[in-house]
C-alpha cells in the first residue's frame, strides 16, 4: 500500500532532498538553539537548530532567522521539518512565540499526512521544543517564570511504558492530553509507542491503563485492532480465517512495517500455520525473527486465534 501524500507535500519532499535554494536541509552553524528528538535505532531522528537575531536588552524578544535540520526518517519526516521551518522563518517568531507552532499547523501547512506518519509532525515539534529550552538555558530565560513546563526529567526519569521506542510514563501522559489521544492506534500513529511488539498495549500498566486512568475506565482502545478482528468462534471457516488473517496484516501490520520501509507478503496459511515472507528493509533484517514472533504473531493471535504460528519463507 503506497502513502497518498498531498502533492504539496511530494514538492517540499523533492526540492529538498535535490536541495533546492530555499529549503532547509542542513545545520546552522554556531546555533542558538539546539533541539533533538527520536532515535535512529527506532526508525526516525530530528536534529533541529535555529539562529536568532538577538535583542540588546530583552532575550525574550530575540528572533530567529534562519532554521535547518538533519533527519533521518521518510518522506514525512523531510516534508515536515522543511514545513516547519519555513513556518518559523516566515513567521518572524521569537523562540518563545515559536512554541506555539503545533504538530497540527504542520499538518495543515503540507495540506495532510497520512494518520500513520502524524508521529513525524509530532517530532518536529518536539525537537522544536527542545531547541527553545537549549536557547534559553544560553539566553539565561527562566521560562518556568513565564509559565512555560519545560518537562524536567520526563524522559529519564519515568516509568518505561513501551520499551521498543523507549518512551516513558510521563511522555505518554502529557501527549495523550495535548494531542486528545484516545486510543492505542492514536497513540502508535501520533508518537509510535506501541507499534513494534505490541507488549505495552494491555499489560498492567501499559497504554490502555493509562488510557483509562485518564479518559475513564469506559474508554476502550479498540482502534488499536482492526475492527472486526476478534477471535473467531470454534466453528469459524476456513475462509472465514483466512480473510480475518488478511484483514489483520492489511490494517494494522503493514502499516506498522511500511513505516520503516519493510512489508510482508501472506504467502499460505495451512491450518494455524501463516507463512509469510518480509519485503523491503525488513527483508534478511537482524531482527527479522523478533517481528514476526514478537509483532505479526502476536498481533494474529491477539485479534484472530491465539494458536496461530507464523513461519517465515
Amino acid at each position: 500500500m503506497a502513502w497518498e501524500y498531498s502533492e504539496k507535500t511530494k514538492k517540499i519532499f523533492m526540492d529538498a532532498v535535490h536541495g533546492k535554494p530555499g529549503t532547509h536541509l542542513g545545520e546552522v552553524e554556531n546555533p542558538d538553539g539546539v533541539g533533538e528528538h527520536g532515535s535512529i535505532a527506532c526508525g526516525d531522528a530530528l536534529r533541529f537548530t535555529f539562529r536568532v537575531k538577538r535583542h540588546p536588552t530583552d532575550p525574550t524578544q530575540d528572533v530567529i532567522t534562519e532554521a535547518k535540520y538533519l533527519t533521518f526518517g521518510c518522506t514525512s519526516a523531510i516534508a515536515a521539518s522543511e514545513a516547519l521551518c519555513v513556518l518559523i522563518e516566515r513567521g518572524n517568531y521569537t523562540p518563545i512565540n515559536a512554541l506555539t507552532i503545533k504538530n497540527k499547523d504542520i499538518v495543515d501547512y503540507l495540506e495532510g499526512l497520512p494518520e500513520q506518519k502524524i508521529h513525524c509532525s509530532v517530532m518536529g515539534a518536539e525537537a522544536l521544543e527542545a531547541a527553545v529550552f537549549d536557547w534559553a538555558h544560553k539566553r539565561g530565560v527562566d521560562l518556568s517564570k513565564l509559565g512555560i513546563d519545560q518537562h524536567g526529567g520526563e524522559e529519564a526519569e519515568g516509568r518505561l511504558v513501551c520499551k521498543c521506542f523507549n518512551v516513558t510514563e510521563p511522555y505518554l501522559r502529557r501527549k495523550i492530553q495535548e494531542l486528545k489521544l484516545h486510543t492505542i492506534a492514536d497513540i502508535t500513529n501520533a508518537i509510535k509507542a506501541g507499534g513494534a511488539c505490541m507488549a505495552c498495549h494491555h499489560a498492567p500498566g501499559g497504554l490502555q491503563d493509562i488510557l483509562n486512568d485518564i479518559f475513564g475506565a469506559s474508554s476502550k482502545a479498540t482502534g488499536a485492532e482492526p475492527s472486526g478482528a476478534a477471535a473467531p468462534p470454534a466453528s469459524v471457516s476456513p475462509y472465514q480465517f483466512s480473510k480475518k488473517v488478511e484483514k489483520v496484516i492489511e490494517e494494522y501490520v503493514q502499516p506498522i512495517l511500511q513505516r520503516d520501509g519493510g512489508g510482508l507478503e501472506l504467502m499460505d496459511i495451512k491450518d494455524k500455520l501463516v507463512y509469510c515472507r518480509l519485503q523491503g528493509a525488513c527483508k534478511g533484517c537482524a531482527g527479522a525473527r523478533q517481528t514476526l514472533k514478537g509483532m505479526v504473531e502476536r498481533a494474529l493471535r491477539e485479534n484472530v486465534d491465539e494458536g496461530i504460528r507464523v513461519i517465515e519463507l
